[in-house]
């Protein structure tokens, strides 16, 4: 990032800096105005996240998405139960119960936990491709109430149709057209009843999610090689919906396995400041994970999840905190050469801003490579048939197959990746870490930075489109440019940006949605200065098109 570090990195923050959870919730009853644009309801990569206090989350947001959702399983004929998940974000408890006024209402069996508190998404992903396994009919969906990794005064929704997975755009677009008609109506579309009724109401159906995920995860993660080989493991939800797992886990399958902090507050004050100053439960930021960081030699390896549990964090005695692409790259070298049971021509997934060391692990290995745009909705397809092991995404979320092949969940599931770095410890005798440096002995060493660079929205414009006849060079941090691409290979969707790629390096240049920057992702096989000629020769580049648009 281009961005100051704050002094505040890393560090509890006042307790004057801490969210006003009284105010924020009183907030969430406030009306926003859906004439202006950023009170309307807006689906990005991740469903509708904002804040009440910026009227952005707010009970007419809640009541409108969760008819549209109604409206949308009645139109696509979804009529089994609808699983629903929240995590300990302030606002998704009354978001929680002003959607399941909405859901009731309307008759939608909805599976809500059986003690009312947190579920995270890979578990109503798992929920949800499970009670659809060899049905023809009656199809569930869910719904996950998180805005993840956001600071604490934020909220989020998300619907995931029965693929389990991340809903596409087709989706997410109705919805929000739907769902902004509805608020611009004044709601006057909405059937809802009282909480109190529809909780005790007959389409209300408390579900015992922990058992079920819990159990299976011996068909996934080798839980009897961890047992067996005695691996100290350290465990950080982070406050997050991972919270009410991790002793089950530990007592099921006798793990060596200590969870390091229990402490459930929504303000979050356990959390250390992220680079900016502002609290975010992001376990892949060196900042946010200072106390696990600082843990590393208790533990053989040690990790966290985000406050819905679909990311993970590792940190390895012999590294402390992994680089998420250092990571994926160990998982996919390890996965593919011990899951005998995985189809012979299974892919591996990753997205265009992902490493380039995957490709070369991919290439090691054998296995046919698809690099899709950023988003995980691009792996539904492939984990729901068994035609891809593993997808993954640079911003430390993946999911991968059950041992047989068969899928697991179609979302990002930070808890078996999480596991999956205790397995590779017990299984080769190395930390997550120890196993990276020796795939760089053999397949080179890159260097990997993400940087911010100004742009208007006219100039965002431009890059969403730019085209190989707009770049107006051959060479790229003194080698030849090699390809130059605006869709993904593995698929032909746009990547809303461009990709330029060298042997030895490449840069990704995409704008970003909801700042007036753009996002310029490089790495070099080379060397820091390489690196740093490649960012140079990126922002030349892009501001050159911009001139001649």
């Amino acid at each position: 990032m281009t961005s100051t570090v704050s002094p505040l990195a890393g560090k509890p923050l006042d307790p004057g800096l801490l969210v006003d959870v009284a105010k924020l919730t009183k907030a969430y009853f406030d009306l926003p105005d859906p004439g202006q644009a950023s009170q309307r309801v807006a689906f990005g990569t991740s469903g509708h996240r904002g804040s009440s206090l910026l009227l952005s989350f707010n009970e007419a947001h809640i009541l409108a998405i969760a008819q549209a959702i109604c409206l949308y399983r009645q139109q696509n004929g979804i009529d089994g139960p609808l699983f629903l998940g929240i995590d300990t974000h302030a606002l998704s408890r009354p978001a929680f119960e002003t959607s399941l006024e909405v859901f009731a209402a309307n008759g939608v069996v909805t599976m809500v936990d059986e003690d009312l508190r947190f579920t995270p998404t890979p578990v109503i992903s798992h929920a949800i491709i499970g009670y659809n396994r060899g049905r023809s009919a009656g199809f569930a969906d869910g719904v996950v109430i998180s805005p993840s990794h956001n600071p604490p005064a934020d909220g989020g929704f998300k619907y995931n149709p029965p693929h389990g997975g991340p809903a596409d755009t087709d989706a997410t677009g109705w919805i929000e057209r739907k769902a902004n008609e509805l608020m611009a109506g004044g709601l006057a579309g909405i059937t809802r009843m009282p909480y109190a009724k529809a909780l005790a109401c007959e389409f209300t159906r408390k579900h015992d999610y922990i058992t079920p995920y819990v159990e299976d995860l011996a068909d996934i993660v080798d839980m009897a090689a961890i047992r067996s080989s005695g691996v100290s493991i350290g465990i950080d939800p982070l406050g997050g919906a991972g919270l009410d797992y991790y002793a089950p886990i530990i007592e099921r399958y006798g793990l060596n396995a200590t969870v390091v902090d229990t402490t459930l507050d929504p303000t979050f004050a356990f959390m250390p400041a992220d680079w900016d100053g502002k609290i975010r439960m992001d376990c892949s930021s060196p900042y946010a994970m200072t106390h696990l960081i600082g843990m590393k030699d208790r533990f053989d390896v040690a990790f966290a999840n985000d406050t819905d549990a679909d990311r993970h964090g590792i940190v390895a005695r012999s590294s402390g905190l992994m680089n998420p692409n250092h990571y994926l790259a160990v998982a996919i070298a390890y996965l593919f050469e011990n899951r005998p049971g995985w189809r012979s021509d299974a892919a591996i997934g990753k997205t265009v801003v992902s490493s380039a060391m995957i490709d070369r692990v991919a290439a090691k290995l054998g296995r046919r490579l698809v690099e899709v745009p950023v988003g995980f909705k691009w792996f539904v397809d492939g984990l729901s048939d068994g035609s891809f092991g593993f997808g993954g995404e640079e911003s430390a979320g993946a999911s991968f197959l059950r041992q047989d092949g068969t899928s697991w969940t179609t979302d990002k599931d930070g808890l078996i990746l999480g596991l999956l770095a205790a397995e590779i410890t017990a299984v080769t005798g190395s930390d997550p870490g120890e196993r990276y440096v020796e795939l760089t002995r053999e397949l080179g060493e890159p260097l990997y930075a993400r940087i911010d660079a100004p742009a208007s929205r006219e100039q965002k414009a431009v890059l969403k489109t730019l085209s190989r006849q707009q770049i107006k060079t051959d060479t790229l941090a003194g080698e030849p440019i090699t390809s130059v691409l605006n869709e993904a290979p593995g698929n032909g969707a746009a990547i809303g940006g461009v990709k330029v790629v060298t042997a030895d390096g490449w840069f990704c240049a995409r704008p970003s949605g909801t700042e007036e920057v753009y996002k310029i992702y490089a790495e070099s096989f080379r060397s820091e200065a390489h690196l740093r000629q490649i960012q140079d020769e990126a922002q030349s580049i892009i501001n050159a098109a911009f001139a001649a648009a």
